[in-house]
């Protein structure tokens, strides 16, 4: 008869969950400041023309303790201590608001982390409620689900629309929060464009600001050599972007996936680049300035008008106000981004938008039943091009100043994540993704340089906990069975 070894049986045994949820986040802390050291320890700075090193230490030390909190928080919720989890949250979240931090980078950091995990608990703490009660899977079930999720879609879209509408008469709006609301609506309107190539027909396209460029400077050359007024240009821009879609479709017919993205990505550092250089044509890196400002229907937005010229706040006898044209601009975006959402709603019920989706599941199956995939990938280019000529123009109109530095891969990398992180084919996630992103942005400007650091944060959190975007779900364009029937 063996006996076993006391000190080996205490070897095997396995560690508790407070003391793995420790050693878990000791490893990442030693990881992170290994990392963190070196880069955010040492800053270089000039100091009348000598380069000489900046210590910041003590700023890494605080973050290091704070991303071991974090994780320690996370590893006692992945085990089950969900309590503990949340009282580390509400640690961090006193602490963000009421220590007197070095800076506020470790400020927004101890938040965000508080934040994250008070979510992550709550979001536990809610799936054990359900889980702890076991409903057996029924049809019915499912149709009070999908009835409950439309419901909820359709009422926060409702919302956001009253919102968007009420927002310029809002005590607080300002022209810095106008313009950055006509900001997102202009990246919603693309952002939706490119969801009809990338979400609906599944064709990965990196260069889509191409098409923005070529509505942006459209408008911008016909307005100011030409003498065209915006509802002139408008059309001519969105169907001059279509025709370089179907010209970008062409040579793509045949590619997918990864093939696809490079050559698209090529075509859309092709145009920045011909606008770069062709000088006499694009004003080359000096842009195009001076471009006419959109009127009020031909009553401008001035306080002293030409003579003869009857002025916007003349014609309705109001104080002049420079917010006039900011709530024009505001509203014009709006009814132009509703425009493109209602189409795109409407299509995607249409054979076309049927193919499109069948397009985006299998192209073999697609050929099997009869749908010409060259027609098909050609339109979802061709159309998602105008909406971003739209787009474009109503820029160039805005900005009255037009150059490639505007037209960049980041502005390319920025529209298709807005659509991968509302949830491809989604038309609300879209619209929510756009005022995260560029709400992000905008919320996290006062951090200089380490902005986009935070905005590259808050997109990996996004994705890790939605991987398929805020709202993945999709109801399918058309069912085999009637909603609610009777099924064989």
């Amino acid at each position: 008869m063996t006996v076993a070894d006391p000190a080996m049986t205490a070897a095997a045994a396995p560690a508790t969950p407070l003391l793995a949820a420790l050693k878990d986040a000791a490893l990442v802390a030693l990881v992170g400041m290994a990392l963190a050291g070196p880069i955010v320890g040492l800053q270089t700075v000039d100091q009348g023309g000598a380069l000489t090193l900046n210590f910041r230490f003590s700023d890494v030390a605080l973050a290091i303790v704070l991303l071991f909190f974090a994780r320690l928080g996370l590893a006692l919720g992945e085990r089950g201590m969900t309590v503990p989890s949340l009282g580390l949250a509400a640690a961090l979240l006193v602490a963000g608001f009421v220590v007197p931090w070095p800076g506020e980078l470790l400020r927004v950091l101890a938040i965000a982390a508080g934040a994250a995990l008070a979510l992550r608990g709550t979001l536990a703490i809610v799936r054990a409620q359900r889980g702890a009660v076991v409903v057996a899977a029924r049809d019915d079930d499912d149709l009070r689900a999908a009835r409950l999720r439309r419901l909820v879609s359709r009422g926060l879209g409702a919302a956001l629309l009253v919102g968007a509408v009420l927002l310029p008469m809002m005590p607080f709006a300002n022209s810095y929060i106008l313009d950055t609301a006509i900001r997102v609506l202009t990246y919603m309107m693309l952002a939706w464009g490119l969801n009809i190539v990338v979400g609906l027909a599944g064709l990965l396209d990196l260069g889509y600001v191409a098409f923005y460029a070529v509505g942006a400077y459209t408008y911008a050359i016909l307005s100011k050599t030409y003498g065209f007024d915006f509802w002139e240009a408008l059309p001519i821009s969105g169907l001059l972007a279509a025709s370089f879609g179907v010209l970008l479709g062409f040579p793509v017919l045949r590619l997918r996936g990864d093939y696809l993205a490079i050559v698209t990505l090529g075509f859309g550092e092709i145009i920045r680049i011909v606008l770069l250089n062709w000088s006499s044509f694009s004003g080359g890196p000096n842009g195009i300035g001076s471009i006419p400002r959109l009127n009020f229907f031909g009553y401008p937005f001035s306080r002293n008008a030409p003579e003869g010229v009857t002025a916007f706040h003349q014609l309705f006898g109001l104080e002049f106000s420079p917010l006039h044209r900011s709530i024009f601009f505001f509203y014009l975006i709006l009814v132009l981004a509703l425009v493109v959402n209602l189409f795109t709603i409407r299509i995607r019920r249409l054979p076309v938008g049927r193919a499109w989706e069948a397009l985006r599941e299998d192209e073999i199956a697609c050929r099997a039943l009869g749908i010409n995939p060259t027609n098909t990938k050609l339109t979802a280019f061709a159309i998602g091009a105008m909406f971003a000529g739209f787009a474009g123009a109503f820029f160039a109109t805005t900005q009255s100043f037009v150059s490639p530095e505007s037209f960049t891969f980041t502005e390319s990398a920025m529209i298709l994540a807005i659509v991968v992180l509302g949830g491809m084919g989604s038309q609300l996630g879209v619209a929510l993704a756009a005022l995260l992103v560029i709400g992000l942005t905008e919320a996290f400007r006062g951090l200089a340089e380490y902005r986009m650091l935070v905005f590259g944060l808050g997109m990996v959190l996004i994705m890790v906990w939605r991987p398929r975007g805020l709202l993945s779900h999709r109801d399918p364009t058309i069912f085999l069975h009637k909603r609610g029937g009777a099924r064989p």
